[in-house]
């Protein structure tokens, strides 16, 4: 047997890499198995396999030169793919009536976080489906941000923005799939609008702009009006800053606005030091507000 599990005569791309520290403590099994006990998996994050033929045709060479990552369906003759459902699509395509696995005994939970992370590793999602993946361990497995930043490997900010991405309503994401708006800057600046029809406001504002970039979308993002900000307790009011600029607070960083007839008085407290950015205190109130509008 080879290292990776599988028969000696089945040779691998490369061996398992990061899956080997993700199911260390389960028993990974080597076997082939015939192609239509396998099936895909309802939550792989990918919603789009592109063009096949390249890899089909290198199939119908080569064979299938890297196993598939699969779990037993229970009380079934069936496995579910974890990973390699380009593959499995591609070897059907091909003709292969066996397609070379390993099998791992993975809960729920791991199953989707090497399916994301595999994903993730090829650099090939769409920005949704990197942010649905995410938001999916989120909802589904109640993974905290700090969870999800140390399983997938990426910094705390970036997760969150993408779950502002993936919590867009469905009629602006939309809007924005049809109008291939899809640098993530520009679908962040549409997430931090302050409701859904401030959103579709800046998005046809893009659309009609004629540009979808990045620099685009901050641009109308600066010229946007927004909330009055106070720098401190009993200090005048100023004008809001723009993006690249903070709000001058010293200490534990905090927003503070007080309306102008003095009927409310609204503040927020940050769990770091500094100055708070624009960007973060609009997300900040975003958050609030959808919680209130909710009913949360």
């Amino acid at each position: 047997m080879s290292k990776s599990g599988l028969p000696d005569n089945i040779k691998t791309r490369h061996d398992l890499h990061y899956i080997e520290e993700l199911s260390r403590p389960n028993k990974t099994v080597g076997k082939i198995i015939q192609i239509d006990l396998v099936e895909p998996n309802p939550d792989q994050p990918r919603r789009e396999f592109g063009d096949l033929t390249d890899l089909t045709n290198s199939i119908k060479e080569h064979g299938v030169l890297e196993p598939l990552l699969v779990r037993p369906i229970k009380d079934t003759n069936r496995w579910m793919i974890i990973a390699g459902e380009r593959r499995w699509r591609s070897a059907k395509g091909a003709g292969l009536k066996e397609v070379p696995c390993i099998e791992l005994d993975l809960t729920d939970e791991a199953v989707a976080e090497i399916a994301l992370v595999e994903n993730l590793q090829r650099k090939d999602l769409t920005i949704w489906e990197e942010a649905d993946g995410i938001a999916q361990l989120a909802a589904k497995y109640a993974y905290t941000h700090e969870k999800i930043s140390q399983v997938i490997g990426k910094g705390r900010t970036t997760i969150t923005e993408y779950m502002a991405i993936a919590g867009m309503p469905a009629d602006v994401r939309d809007k924005c799939l049809k109008g291939d708006i899809s640098s993530k800057s520009a679908l962040l600046e549409v997430a931090r609008q302050f409701d859904d029809a401030e959103m579709h406001k800046f998005v046809d504002s893009l659309l009609k702009g004629g540009s979808k970039s990045r620099d685009a979308a901050r641009e109308k993002a600066k010229a946007s009006k927004g909330p009055r900000i106070s720098s401190g307790k009993n200090s005048s009011i100023a004008e809001e800053p723009q993006p690249e600029q903070s709000l001058p607070i010293a200490g534990k960083a905090r927003y503070h606005y007080k309306a102008n007839d003095g009927s409310f008085d609204i503040e927020i407290r940050f769990d770091h030091e500094g100055k708070p950015g624009r960007a973060k205190v609009l997300e900040a109130l975003k958050e609030a507000f959808d919680k209130v509008k909710k009913g949360l």
